[in-house]
């Protein structure tokens, strides 16, 4: 079966309490990585260590644009490596003006190629709001497509939440395309579901993130009962359908 990585935040509940056991249950549960979204205060090392220990990698973060600026990035560069990633990925912003979204790409060049240099590659997370105009008429997923050469991690679900195919979507990425969020929900009510019981078009997704070579990192936000079942339920669904 395909290796599958888990965003951590699927288990926040856990994670906010007891971060170790929430490492500990990701890989119990067969994940073979995690996707980080913040460390709760646990140094680099700690975090490296924890990951040695249940015997799971790091396939990427979600780290604010914040961490990025002149001030702060090779802070985040140095603990990134010391965990060992080597996929910071921008999880979306406020980017609702074309100042707003100008003053991001600016960001977007001046550090991808001090990330670059480091190892590193840039990515950037979509939720559904890229794919309508903003305030000043721009699609924020076609002006970060057009003008900068950051990665994408397609989200899948809100993509598709916002009308679009997202097949089709991951075609047009091509080589850009460096992870796909597996997620599923019903798209009229924009809830979240654990993959395979929404009306997302999971199982073409999988089949094309394979054609492709595409990692995919499973993500489940609506801790139901809570977030380790749901993670135990997404990893059920793709053992049973055998991909």
């Amino acid at each position: 079966m395909t290796n599958y990585s888990i965003q951590l935040y699927s288990i926040r509940d856990l994670s906010a309490k007891d971060f170790p056991a929430a490492i500990k249950a990701a890989a119990e549960i067969g994940y073979s990585a995690i996707e980080f979204a913040g460390f709760f205060g646990y140094e680099a090392e700690t975090v490296k260590k924890l990951l040695d220990e249940n015997n799971i990698a790091v396939s990427g973060t979600h780290t604010g644009w914040q961490e990025l600026t002149d001030e702060n990035i090779d802070k985040t560069i140095a603990y990134h490596k010391t965990i060992g990633n080597k996929y910071i990925i921008v999880p979306g912003g406020d980017f609702s003006t074309k100042e707003k979204l100008d003053a991001f790409i600016e960001l977007i060049k001046k550090a991808s190629p001090k990330l670059k240099a480091e190892g590193i590659t840039l990515g950037y997370h979509n939720h559904s709001h890229e794919f309508v105009p903003n305030t000043d008429g721009l699609y924020i997923f076609d002006e970060l497509f057009n003008r900068t050469d950051i990665a994408l991690e397609l989200d899948t679900f809100w993509a598709y939440a916002a009308d679009k195919d997202p097949v089709g979507l991951m075609e047009k990425i091509g080589d850009r395309l460096i992870f796909i969020h597996l997620k599923d929900g019903i798209k009229a009510t924009r809830e979240g579901r654990t993959v395979g019981n929404g009306d997302a078009p999971v199982v073409k997704v999988i089949e094309k993130a394979i054609e492709m070579n595409v990692p995919m990192v499973v993500e489940s936000e609506t801790l139901k009962p809570d977030g380790v079942t749901e993670a135990k339920n997404c990893m059920e669904f793709l053992r049973q359908l055998g991909k």
